[in-house]
C-alpha cells in the first residue's frame, strides 16, 4: 500500500520498521488499551507495579487506577519519573535504578527491539509477573522462541480484537493502524501452559474516559501541527 493510501495514524507501522535499532521507540499507549488489560486479563491483580518505559505517563498514570506505581524511563520526559535504563542490548541496566520495594508486577509497552530483554529482567525483578504490550507478530521468530518462549512460556497471550493505534511520540485519539497488538503475560501463580484469550471489541469506546484527552493527548504536538 502506498503512503498516500495509508490510514490516518497508520504511520506507526512504518515508523517502527524504519527506526534505527538504538531508537527509543516511543509510541505512547492509548489509555484504554491499559484499562483493557486490567478489565479482561489481570482482573484480580493488585499491589505494586513498576512501569519501566513510562515516557509521558500514558500507561503509568492509568495503572495508578489499580496499583501503587513506580515509573521510570531512560529519557526524562518531564513527568518527574525516575530516569535510567531498565534493560536492553544498547540500553544496559543500571543497578541504581530500582523500585523502592520489590514490585508485584512489571507492566509496560517496551521498545520493540529490546522487548525480550525487558521480559527477562522483569522475571528477575517482579514478585508475581510481567505483562508486555507488543505487536502480535512478536510471537514469531526463532531467537525469541529460543531465548524467551521455550524456557519461559507466557501464561496468557491476550489478543486485541480491535486495533490499538499507536503513533510515534504522541497519542492520537483519532488514530488508526494496520498493526495488531497483544498483551503477553507471565504469572507465577498461573497453571502450566499458555492460554490464548481475546480482548473483546468495543474496549476503545467503553474504556476511554472523558478526561483522557485532556490528560494524555500531547498538547505540544497538537499545537505544533496547528
Amino acid at each position: 500500500m502506498s503512503e498516500k493510501h495509508t490510514p490516518a495514524g497508520g504511520r506507526a507501522v512504518m515508523n517502527r520498521r524504519l527506526d534505527p535499532v538504538d531508537s527509543l521507540d516511543f509510541f505512547p499507549t492509548p489509555p484504554w488499551a491499559t484499562r483493557a488489560l486490567l478489565a479482561h486479563v489481570l482482573i484480580d491483580a493488585r499491589g505494586i507495579c513498576w512501569e519501566p518505559a513510562a515516557g509521558e505517563g500514558h500507561m503509568a498514570e492509568v495503572l495508578r487506577e489499580r496499583f501503587e506505581v513506580f515509573a521510570s524511563d531512560i529519557r526524562d520526559y518531564g513527568r518527574g519519573y525516575n530516569v535510567g535504563s531498565f534493560a536492553g542490548k544498547t540500553d544496559v541496566p543500571q543497578p541504581e535504578l530500582q523500585c523502592p520495594v520489590r514490585p508485584d508486577w512489571i507492566i509496560t509497552n517496551p521498545p520493540f527491539n529490546v522487548a525480550v530483554d525487558f521480559a527477562l529482567r522483569g522475571f528477575e525483578v517482579a514478585r508475581r509477573g510481567v505483562a508486555l504490550l507488543v505487536r502480535s507478530n512478536w510471537a514469531e521468530g526463532v531467537d525469541r522462541y529460543t531465548r524467551l518462549f521455550r524456557p519461559n512460556p507466557p501464561a496468557i497471550v491476550a489478543q486485541f480484537v480491535e486495533r490499538v493505534p499507536m503513533v510515534k511520540e504522541r497519542w492520537d485519539p483519532e488514530g488508526s493502524t494496520a498493526t495488531s497488538y497483544a498483551w503477553f503475560v507471565w504469572d507465577r501463580t498461573a497453571r502450566e501452559g499458555t492460554r490464548f484469550v481475546f480482548i473483546p471489541p468495543g474496549c476503545r469506546q467503553r474504556l476511554e474516559r472523558p478526561d483522557d484527552r485532556m490528560r494524555f493527548a500531547a498538547a505540544k504536538h497538537e499545537a505544533a501541527e496547528a
